[in-house]
Order: structure tokens, then C-alpha cells, then sequence
């Protein structure tokens, strides 16, 4: 089951896709960015219980992780639409779930949350719609209404931009399965202010974690 707990309203929709060349693939630095998301999804999400529906995926081994080399929007949307589609065609047993990580594209905030809008564009495009959903995480998220340090903020905060990808039929699954999956939101707030900014970032740079703004 995904561990898409956090972003209930984070799906935006827009107009434009683009059919740049991918531009996904290994290089010494993705081994590095890879360990960075997985200490975080140790520590935090799954160590804090900020989403009860993350570790099993974890244990798994049913998270895709990919680490996109894009410099530009339309580099990064050619690489949503291909793992769009490879997550589509995937046997669920084996990919649940995909994690996109866009360590030097969109770094700035606001710049990302527009590009969610492209991203569900290109859900629809591809046929996807009610099928795969993509939420969204980032180094400097911040909620509507909220202080750029607001604790709330951190449950959306991770290493690097990251783009999830996640099965509709995975999400409802997992909310029946949990039936105060309502309460998570609440639940994580207590939990985030329990800790502080502090205890965050003494949380993940202890397990080597690059520093949290």
C-alpha cells in the first residue's frame, strides 16, 4: 500500500506535456540521492508513523526509485510520462509505488507547485485519470496560509523535489484498511509539534541526512 497520507489535496490539473527524450539514468550522484530519500522515509515517515501505509511498501522493496537528471520542466515532464507509463504496465507485486526525485529541476517551491499542474495534465493525456495520481514533496514545501517554518509544512518536506506516483486502487485500499485514516493529519501535527524544527533536523542529520531547510 502507498504512503500517500499526507497529500489528500495536493493533485492540481493544467494543459501542457511535452515529448522531450527522458533523461533518467545512473549516475554516481543517484546512488547518494537514493540513500538520502530512503533515511528519510526510515527516519521520518516511517520512524515518526507519519503514514501508517508506508512501511510495508518499504519492507517490500515495492518502492521504485528513480533519480531524474532533468535541468528543465520539459525534461522533467518526459521523464513523469515515461515512469507514468512503466508504473501502468508494472506488475503491482513488484512496483506498488514510484518515487520520482528531481534533485536539479523545479528547486524553487513555487516553480514545483505549478508544475503539479502539468503533471496531472499529463495523467490525463496518458489515459491514467483515477488510475495513477502523483503527489508531491519537496525540500521547501509550504502549505497555503502557513509561516515557511510552520512544523506543518514538514510532512511534506523531504531531501529533494520528489514527484509520487501512486495507484488509485492502492490509495482506496489503504484508506478502508486503516479506518482513522482521517485522523493521520492530526495525528501528525501533535507528533511534528512534539519534536520541533530541532528535533526534526537532529532526527535526520544524525542518520547522515543532508541538512533540512
Amino acid at each position: 500500500m502507498p504512503f500517500n497520507c499526507l497529500q489528500i489535496n495536493a493533485i492540481h490539473l493544467m494543459k501542457t506535456v511535452s515529448s522531450t527524450a527522458p533523461s533518467t539514468h545512473t549516475t554516481p550522484f543517484s546512488g547518494e540521492v537514493i540513500a538520502h530519500t530512503k533515511l528519510w522515509l526510515e527516519r521520518a515517515v516511517i520512524g515518526l508513523n507519519l503514514c501508517p501505509f508506508a512501511k510495508a511498501v518499504f519492507i517490500k522493496d515495492q518502492i521504485r526509485y528513480v533519480v531524474s537528471t532533468a535541468q528543465s520542466p520539459e525534461e522533467l515532464l518526459a521523464d513523469l510520462m515515461a515512469e507514468l507509463e512503466f508504473l501502468q504496465r508494472a506488475d503491482p507485486e513488484a512496483v506498488d509505488t514510484t518515487l520520482l526525485i528531481h534533485p536539479d529541476a523545479l528547486r524553487d517551491f513555487l516553480d514545483y507547485n505549478d508544475f503539479l499542474d502539468v503533471a496531472d495534465a499529463a495523467v490525463d493525456d496518458l489515459g491514467l485519470e483515477g488510475e495513477i495520481q502523483v503527489a508531491s514533496f519537496h525540500p521547501e514545501y509550504q502549505f497555503a496560509g502557513s509561516d515557511i517554518d510552520d512544523i506543518s509544512n514538514y510532512t511534506n518536506r523531504a531531501p529533494y523535489p520528489t514527484l509520487h506516483l501512486l495507484r488509485e486502487i492502492s490509495v482506496e485500499r489503504a484508506v478502508d484498511a486503516f479506518p482513522d485514516a482521517a485522523d493521520i493529519f492530526d495525528k501528525n501535527m501533535r507528533t511534528l509539534e512534539q519534536l520541533g524544527l530541532d528535533g526534526w533536523r537532529k532526527l535526520l542529520r544524525e542518520g547522515g541526512e543532508q541538512k533540512q531547510s
